[in-house]
Formats: structure tokens, C-alpha cells, sequence
């Protein structure tokens, strides 16, 4: 199975990641004309990791996204279901605690982590609520979410342009950079499907979080959601 339906299937996904791993974080800096280093670096802003915290850092794909945080001092876990992206990531940073996990059923106790965050992977899994749920129960109380995901551009005619650039450009391009292709046509549909700003907020506060709020990256095509475990 090269590319995964929009029902999500877990190994499916998973599969379709281990493909695309060796290029994978290249590939993200070309589709997104640079602007993923921007945003990361906005993650790693929000998030504000600081000396001795724990991060949990999921679908850390290769750990790229994890490096921020541990260079601030916090004691940061990548986290992923593919054991393609984990075993590039080994690789490449040796010292990192790369760990294998579901995001619906995650491999840790409840209450360990100071922070929580996870980047362009919510959309992936197959039951966005349950991994919001147990987000929320490895979190310890007073600690907080960040979620980076792609989102609904603000300005209607950027809407249009944007959306064009999804379903017409970036399967060529994605041709010429990426190991797999059929996999970033997978991706531009699970943007289109997913859920706006307004909606993502309401799921955080269905699953059990606090002071939910957002604000837009580049436009609105990411939008940075944060939130607070208050018991």
C-alpha cells in the first residue's frame, strides 16, 4: 500500500511514512517554500520548553522537531508509529530517546509530561479525539499542548490560490523530490479535509482542555493551537 485512504488506517499511514522517511524532511522544506523551518521555530516558541522539563514531542517523524526543545534544556521524547522515520532518525541523532507509539494508546503513565506537542500529525490519525484525550493523560496538571497543523487560510481569494497549489502543483513537485509522491497526494487531501481553527478548538475543549486558543501562521495555512491541563 503506497498511499493511505482518507479512513486513516493505522499501518497504512504508518507504511506510507517509513516510504517517505530518508527524504521526508527535505522533501517538507521544498512543498513549503521554506516556511517549516519558520513554523518549527514557532513551535519551539510556543511550547517554551525550559531546563528540566519533560517534552513529549509526537509524530517527531525523524526527530527534527525535537531538537529545539533539547537544546533548551528539557528532557524531550520523540514519539512516532512509524519505525521507518524512528529508524532515519536514529541515524541521524543517536542520543535521541526515539520511542515507537500509538498516538490513541500512548506508551506512557499518566501525568509525565510538562509539555505536550505534536506537528503536522494530528490530521493522520484515525481518531483525532482519542489522541487529544490521551494527550491530555500523559500531561501533568498545569502543563500545556501545542499543536502545529495545517489549517483554513483566512483570505478567501489565498484560500483559492492555496488550495489550487495543494491538488495541482505539489504532486509534481512532490515527483521530483520525494521518494514516494502518492503519499504527498494522500497529505494534500487530508488538508483539505481537515477541521478549521474554530473546530479544532472546540475538539480540545470536548477532550478535556483549558484556556484553548490559536493563533495563524503564514496566512492561515498553519494554525498554532495551545491549551492548559488544569486538573
Amino acid at each position: 500500500m503506497t498511499r493511505a485512504s482518507l479512513d486513516k488506517q493505522p499501518h497504512e499511514v504508518a507504511a506510507m511514512f517509513d516510504d517517505v522517511a530518508a527524504k521526508y524532511d527535505l522533501t517538507n522544506d521544498v512543498l513549503s517554500l521554506g516556511q517549516s523551518r519558520l513554523w518549527r521555530k514557532a513551535v519551539a516558541k510556543a511550547v517554551a520548553a525550559r531546563p528540566g522539563e519533560k517534552v513529549l514531542d509526537l509524530a517527531a517523524g525523524t526527530g527534527t522537531s525535537s531538537l529545539p526543545f533539547a537544546a533548551d534544556g528539557a528532557y524531550v521524547v520523540p514519539c512516532d508509529f512509524s519505525t521507518g522515520m524512528l529508524r532515519e532518525g536514529k541515524k541521524r541523532n543517536p542520543w535521541l530517546p526515539l520511542t515507537a507509539g500509538d498516538a490513541t494508546r500512548l506508551p506512557f503513565a499518566d501525568g509525565v509530561f510538562d509539555a505536550v506537542t505534536i506537528s503536522f500529525g494530528l490530521r493522520n490519525v484515525q481518531d483525532t479525539d482519542a489522541a487529544l484525550t490521551e494527550l491530555l493523560r500523559v500531561t501533568k496538571p498545569g502543563g500545556r499542548v501545542v499543536i502545529c497543523e495545517f489549517s483554513r487560510p483566512t483570505w478567501a481569494p489565498f484560500r483559492t490560490v492555496y488550495t489550487e497549489y495543494l491538488m495541482r502543483a505539489l504532486p509534481p513537485v512532490a515527483r521530483a523530490v520525494s521518494s514516494n509522491p502518492d503519499a504527498y497526494v494522500y497529505l494534500a487531501e487530508s488538508i483539505r479535509s481537515w477541521p478549521d481553527q474554530p473546530e479544532l478548538a472546540a475538539r480540545l475543549r470536548r477532550a478535556g482542555w483549558s484556556r484553548v486558543a490559536w493563533r495563524n501562521l503564514t496566512g492561515g495555512i498553519v494554525a498554532l493551537h495551545r491549551a492548559v491541563k488544569t486538573a
